[in-house]
């Protein structure tokens, strides 16, 4: 038989039936670029997770710095004597000598690539994360507790802070809520590394953002829609308490008279603290003016501040230095209301409301100023000699004020 008659099975029981035929899909062609763009949506979204983000790691970055130069005031002196500049390796031990090491590895890599750009980063020490400091502070604690006093409290605030640091370093999304425990965590665990005095003023705390970025906004240290917001975030109790020197001026000072005990106020006077409260005098016409452009009748704002008035008077009456106590009256419609404490001190800080049309005091946004001494370098030497900060200008027109009203009697 030849070659052209042979026949080959089928594969389905000697059937020779041809198999259907059948087109075969061909891929279409992908569209680059199609889905790239991004919805205001989108954006709003990101903008929001980068500030988020970027607040932390300010944050972050603070505190693992001040472990690594608490780290190293501790530990250095105990193993560099013995084991030189591998003193790092020497303290992590057995139990860390597979972090250490790659710690020691990405220095080197990095001195390579010339990536150290300061010399005082050339360590082992600074190429350690967050948790392995805090496994360092761990294992050495007999050597960190004449320092700190309180183990328990800074393990479980590194712990709490590490939800963060995941979130940052892997560059995803953070809450709200997050973000706020983080700050907080950071604010914790950077007091219970102080050992020596504060220095920052109780009131008002400096947080690390605005420390960075503080000159951009001259001396504005937070705003707020109105009264009660500011009170929740700087309650009248922490904002007074401890003063001393309040000066004070408005309509009738709510925030003072109306929210802080006058007994407080009165302890304040006889320990020392010097009080100047400047109040619209109930009976002048610039009194009847403000009414009517609250919409009030006559007199019902002169009768408060009357009540205001005679509350201080009683206070003042119980202070046995009167000097250290004064009220005056002024008698033209007030252009803001301002609250000084410790003005003349450094760290003096001040409560700002502008007075508005038709919107009562306590309803008008507040600006928060801390006085400070801070160089603004992108300022020319001859803008700085004639600029005056918020809190001077504001501090002056108070003084102008007070020169020009009447005591209370």
């Amino acid at each position: 038989m030849s070659s052209s008659g042979l026949e080959l099975p089928s594969g389905n029981g000697g059937d020779t039936a041809e198999a259907p035929t059948q087109a075969v899909p061909v891929p279409r062609t992908v569209e680059i670029g199609a889905d790239l763009g991004w919805s205001e949506a989108d954006w709003s979204e990101v903008r929001t997770r980068v500030e988020r983000a970027g607040r932390a790691y300010v944050w972050l970055n603070l505190v693992e710095q001040r472990l690594r130069s608490v780290v190293a005031s501790v530990l250095r002196p105990v193993y560099e004597p013995v084991h030189g500049e591998e003193w790092e390796i020497a303290a992590a031990g057995p139990a860390g000598q597979e972090w250490v090491q790659r710690a020691a590895a990405l220095r080197e890599v990095s001195r390579r690539k010339g990536l150290v750009l300061d010399p005082a980063d050339d360590t082992v020490l600074a190429f350690l994360t967050l948790p392995q400091l805090r496994e360092l502070m761990v294992q050495h604690w007999p050597c960190f507790a004449p320092y700190l006093d309180n183990r328990r409290e800074l393990e479980l605030t590194l712990d709490e802070l590490e939800v963060a640091r995941s979130a940052v370093s892997r560059n995803r999304g953070m809450s709200r809520a997050v973000l706020e425990q983080a700050e907080r965590g950071c604010a914790r665990l950077l007091r219970l590394l102080e050992t020596g005095p504060q220095t920052a003023a109780g009131r008002l705390p400096a947080d690390a953002v605005e420390r960075l970025v503080g000159d951009r906004f001259t001396d504005v240290a937070g705003v707020h829609p109105d009264r009660v917001r500011l009170q929740r975030q700087l309650p009248p109790e922490e904002l007074f308490g401890g003063a001393r020197r309040i000066d004070a001026m408005g309509t009738g000072l709510g925030l003072l008279v109306q929210n802080y005990p006058g007994r407080r106020l009165a302890h304040l006077a006889a320990s020392g603290c010097r009080v100047r409260l400047l109040f619209l005098n109930p009976a002048s016409g610039a009194m009847r003016r403000r009414e009517r452009e609250l919409g009030l009748k006559r007199g019902e704002l002169g009768r408060s501040v009357e009540t205001n008035i005679l509350q201080v008077r009683r206070v003042r009456s119980k202070v046995r230095d009167p000097e250290a106590f004064d009220i005056h009256v002024f008698d033209e419609i007030p252009r803001f209301s301002a609250y000084f404490v410790d003005g003349d001190s450094p760290d003096g800080v001040a409560v700002v409301q502008s007075y508005l049309r038709r919107i009562r005091g306590m309803e008008t946004p507040v600006l928060v100023l801390r006085r400070t001494g801070r160089e603004i370098p992108h300022r020319t030497d001859a803008a700085a000699d004639g600029e005056m900060t918020l809190f001077e200008t504001y501090r002056e027109e108070f003084e102008w004020a007070w020169e020009n009203s009447r005591p209370v009697s």
